[in-house]
């Protein structure tokens, strides 16, 4: 019967999701907290950014679920409990403000804690790295927290492409634990899609990137996927964080300062808006999901071949964004 339940859970993590962001939107909720816009938002009237909230209760309601039912592995566990942490501590700042690095000695301590946890075995350099790359995925997430219905619409298609692969698998609980991450996602973007009555906030954003590079790691120990799949999977959001940072940092730019030049942030502000940039990166996510899934099924050099496509495709919207950017600029400062 517990078992039977347990695959109920993305249900119940999509009815939590749900039920808890609509009391959040409320004025008089306790979790009401005003995001006010600043040089970095696309917004312009102040709306809560507790959403996170919910989709938190919602995924940990439904991964608890499935552990409490014996069909979670350890490392899934594992990943709900470090999400709990960053999701409290992501409270804390959206409700207080926490300093920078306050934020980021918790992210460290907990992304390196799920590598003891998970029992990486592997020479020292690589495990830092792999410790480097949570703590990537967990801020990079956030920074891509910017627009209407794009973070919550990531966990959709990135999990919902992570449940797939584990079910393949045979990975039942690793599966279930991702399908209701997905699930909560969609149960939050009822409320989140342009025209975004809550944001998610970092009570959501850092735990979900989290969630994406613990779950990915806890697929590779267990043999669902070799590592390049989550990294294709997410590799929308990978790119779009990174390629901006370099750009930054190549500029000489504080890279560590809000600012509003991500690539969908430049497609929000030439005129695409919200809703049609969701849509477009939908679109990109479901290619990158449907890639990495078909990718799986097939042998070394036709992985090579997909992955090289799939980069190469990122990269050259990349450039067109990058030009386009260029002649808004210059049409903007002509009187």
């Amino acid at each position: 019967m517990s078992e039977l339940l347990a695959r109920l859970a993305p249900v119940l993590a999509f009815a939590v999701a749900w039920a808890v962001t609509g009391a959040c939107c409320r004025p008089g909720s306790y979790l009401y907290f005003l995001d006010q816009p600043n040089e970095r938002s696309l917004h312009v009237t102040p709306t809560p950014r507790t959403g996170g909230v919910g989709v938190m209760a919602g995924l940990l309601a439904g991964g608890l679920m499935v552990v409490a039912a014996g069909l979670g592995s350890a490392p899934a566990g594992a990943a709900l409990g470090g999400a709990a942490v960053l999701a409290l501590i992501g409270l804390a700042d959206d409700r207080f403000g926490l300093s920078a690095r306050v934020r980021l000695l918790v992210q460290v301590l907990v992304a390196g804690g799920y590598l003891v946890l998970l029992g990486h075995p592997g020479p020292w350099l690589e495990v830092a790295a792999l410790g480097i790359g949570v703590v990537w995925m967990s801020n990079l997430y956030n920074f891509m927290d910017g627009a209407d219905g794009l973070a919550g619409g990531m966990a959709l298609f990135g999990f919902s492409a992570f449940a797939i692969a584990a079910a393949l698998s045979g990975q039942e609980g690793l599966a279930l634990v991702c399908a209701g991450v997905a699930a909560a996602a969609a149960g939050f973007l009822v409320f989140n899609f342009h025209p975004a009555r809550i944001f998610m906030g970092d009570v959501g954003s850092v735990p979900l990137g989290f969630m994406a590079g613990a779950l990915g790691l806890a697929g590779r120990q267990s043999g669902a996927w070799p590592l390049w799949f989550p990294l294709l999977v997410f590799s929308p959001f990978i790119l779009d964080a990174t390629v901006t940072l370099l750009q930054r940092a190549l500029r000489r730019e504080k890279v560590w300062q809000a600012h509003r030049t991500h690539y969908y942030q430049r497609l929000v502000r030439m005129g695409l808006g919200h809703r049609r940039t969701a849509l477009l990166a939908y679109a990109l996510m479901a290619v990158a999901g449907a890639a990495a899934l078909l990718a799986l099924q097939l042998g070394f050099s036709l992985q090579c071949i997909i992955i090289t496509m799939c980069i190469s495709l990122h990269l050259v919207l990349g450039y067109r964004i990058d030009r386009a950017w260029q002649r808004h600029l210059i049409g903007a400062s002509t009187p």
